[in-house]
Order: C-alpha cells, then structure tokens, then sequence
C-alpha cells in the first residue's frame, strides 16, 4: 500500500504538481487528424488545463488557453483565419505561439499604441505523427516526438480509438503491467458475461517483469504453454510513462486531470499477403462510448471497456492507502519505485526515463515485439486465420464498443473479408 501523502504525489497531475511536472516531460496524443476533416476548433482538457487546439487556414495547428485575454470569452468558440484563431466575441485573434496579431477596434482607434504587442495567451508546441496531433507542455528544450518503429509499418490498417474514463490516469496505467488480469477480467469474466458457469481459462503459471530504455517488459506462462512462447520470451510492454504496447496496437493514458482520462489507441493491423500492396490514405478515428445509454452501466462487452470498469470501480482516484498487494502485483511495485524515481530526477533538473532529444535515434525508435514477423513480414488469409491472437480482429474490433460501421467495411475491405468473415480476395 501507498501512504496518503504518496498516492497524491503519484496522481495528481495539475500545474505545480510533481507527477504534472514529470509528465509534462513527454508528448501526449490528444486528438486525431482525421478530426479536423469537418472542423477546425476542438477544446481540449489536458494535465487540468483547458485549452483550445485549432487548425488555421493556412494548416497550422495551435495549442492555446481556452480564455481569451481581452474579456475571457471561450476560444473554444471562436473561428479560425488565414493564420491563427479569432475570437468571436470582439474579434481579437491569436497565432500558435499565443502571440495577439490583431484587435479589430483597437488597431484602427489607436495605430500607433502597439497594445496588441503586449498581448499574449498561454500556448504550447503541437506537432503531428502517425495520424495523431501530439503536445507538448513541459520546458524547454523540446525532446523529439517518439518515432516508434510500428508507425513506419506497411501494408497494415491504421485506426485511432477515444475514449474519455472518469479516473485518475495511474489507475490505467497500472493496468498496464498486470498480466493476471488478463486471466480473470478478459477470459473468465467473458465466461460468465455469456451465462456459462465454464470451463475457465488456463491459469498463470509464473511472471516476469524487466525494466529497459523505454519502460517495462512483463512475460507470463500459463497452462498449456511453452517457454519459447513469444509472450514468455518476449512479452508484452508497458511503455513508458503513460501506454500499454501490445505489439499490435499502442494504448495512451493521457490525464485531462486528476480524475478524468483520455483513452488514446492508436491499432495496426497487417493485411494478408494476398491484399499487398496495401496503401491507406487517412488513419480513421473515432470515439468509443463507456456506458450503455439504456441501462447507465458501463459497457462490459470489449476489452478496454471490461478494463475501464476496472478501473473507474476504483473510484476517481483510488484510494492506495487500503489496498493489499500480492504476488502478481511485482510489476504494480516497480513501476510505482520508478515514478517515484522520475520525480527525483525532474526535481533534481535532469531527465526522466525514456525522454529522447537524439535524431539518430528517433529515426526508428524499435521496441520489444511479440510476433513481430507477422506484423513486418505478414501472412496469408489462411494463417491469419488460424492465428491464436491475430485471428481475432477477422471477427469484429475486439477492444472497444461503438466502432463506426464505415471503418468496419473500410477494414474488411482491406483485408478481403466479406460481409460474413469470408474470404473474398481475388485468388487468380
């Protein structure tokens, strides 16, 4: 268990804080491109600040306060120019650097006073990689956006998943580095959701955790499995500070604030052979509902909304100081043992963990992949197929309710799957 004093420090996560400070070291995914297709203003809630991300007509993005700084009216609301964003109540209009460019009344009454040379709102850096539009809220200098290796993927379809949770961001993360949950809340729990009394799923049988560059490794044995399995010599990955790495997909915690977080995946799915090559355009998005609107309980039916349930039955920020751990918690431990180890280092003015300011390196930044040939190299429709882990997708998104019939069809396209799951490929 964690004192009352700890837990605050690992949780709250606004201006000042110690966890805001550290996490502010990193960028954090908070929208998608495909977003400002139909529209240009978006407010966004991020580390407890309200903010206003916009794209300009002249396609730049911006991260700004939220507040104008003439009357405070809400930018949210305000409409985008050739360069910058206006605000709609008198007019006043502001670039990405929260620079004031212009005061419709006041640059004709007053030419000469230059008062809007000395107006400027909060902004912050945005920049845009693998379909999503990242910021940056910490100090200078910037480090890079991470390049991770799945984001130079061929062959593969991309979509990007939100979801907003009612919790702390910790509660998801340390949900990050529980493989025995796996076990019980994703295998047993769909057992009894679909009014069978078993058989229950095969049990864990022994855990590994490794700490590398980039966060940790957790590796498991269950019954009826080998130790030159990939998730035993391999595994999965918490990534560091904020996501789950599964090979496959990238799930970002990112803290609106203390008790409210944005779900951000980021999913690839390699087409089979047969359908190469395969070039998408735009990487779809789309928003993924939490409750049932008919019953008001959270949905239970996917994978990500049975961990969501998780995580917000442990109230808004749960409460460490009553918790009881055990011996599938090792990870729990250590991951907690390095954000507390981060704090000290961002206090002492140095780096935290897996902060990356080399080009070289973020050239390709590779990470510790299970199945990765499937992925680089693909298969055909038939090995898919009979893939005990990849196979899933070919029947329905596993991981969050409410996907949009249109990404359905353009997935099934993509890999040449009919209406029914069947194979509709030209083979000649």
């Amino acid at each position: 268990m964690l004192s009352k004093q700890d837990n605050e420090r690992l949780t709250r996560v606004g201006p000042g804080t110690p966890m805001g400070e550290l996490l502010r070291r990193y960028w954090m995914p908070i929208a998608a491109l495909t977003e400002f297709g139909k529209k240009s203003v978006k407010p966004i809630r991020l580390f407890g600040e309200d903010l206003v991300l916009y794209q300009d007509l002249g396609g730049t993005f911006g991260l700004v306060d939220r507040q104008c700084a003439h009357r405070r009216a809400d930018l949210s609301y305000g409409f985008v120019e050739a360069c910058g964003l206006r605000c709609n109540y008198h007019g006043w209009t502001f670039d990405q650097t929260g620079r004031c460019i212009e005061q419709p009344f006041d640059d004709i009454a007053a030419t000469d006073a230059g008062f809007k040379d000395k107006i400027r709102i909060k902004s912050y850096p945005v920049e845009t990689q693998a379909g999503l539009i990242w910021a940056y809220l910490g100090p200078q200098p910037v480090p890079f956006v991470p390049n991770w290796e799945p984001f130079s993927w061929k062959n593969g379809f991309r979509q990007i998943v939100f979801a907003e949770v009612p919790c702390n961001w910790l509660q998801g993360q340390e949900n990050s580095i529980d493989p025995v949950h796996f076990e019980w809340m994703h295998m047993n729990w769909d057992v009894r959701l679909n009014k069978t009394p078993g058989p229950y799923s095969s049990k864990h049988l022994k855990l590994d955790f490794e700490e590398f560059e980039y966060g940790f490794m957790y590796r498991r044995i269950r019954e009826g499995m080998k130790e030159s399995d990939p998730l035993w010599t391999i595994g999965r990955v918490c990534l560091w500070p904020n996501a789950l790495f599964t090979g496959s997909h990238f799930e970002w915690r990112v803290p609106m604030d203390d008790e409210n977080t944005l779900s951000v995946t980021w999913a690839f799915e390699r087409v089979p052979r047969e359908q190469e090559p395969y070039v998408q355009g735009v990487i779809p998005s789309w928003h993924g509902p939490v409750k049932d609107p008919d019953t008001g309980r959270w949905i239970t039916s996917h994978v990500m909304n049975q961990d969501f349930v998780a995580w917000v039955g442990q109230g808004a920020i749960a409460d460490r100081t009553k918790e009881h751990l055990g011996q599938s918690d090792r990870g729990v431990l250590m991951l907690r043992k390095r954000l507390f180890e981060d704090l000290e280092r961002v206090a002492n003015g140095e780096d935290p963990k897996g902060i990356i300011r080399d080009p070289q390196v973020n050239k390709c930044v590779s990470l510790p992949i299970a199945h990765r040939s499937a992925f680089v190299d693909g298969l055909t429709f038939d090995e898919l197929s009979r893939h005990p882990i990849l196979s899933t997708q070919l029947k329905g998104y596993a991981f969050q309710a409410g996907q949009p019939d249109r990404i359905r069809k353009s997935y099934e396209e993509a890999m040449g799957i009919g209406r029914r799951g069947i194979w509709i490929a030209d083979r000649s």
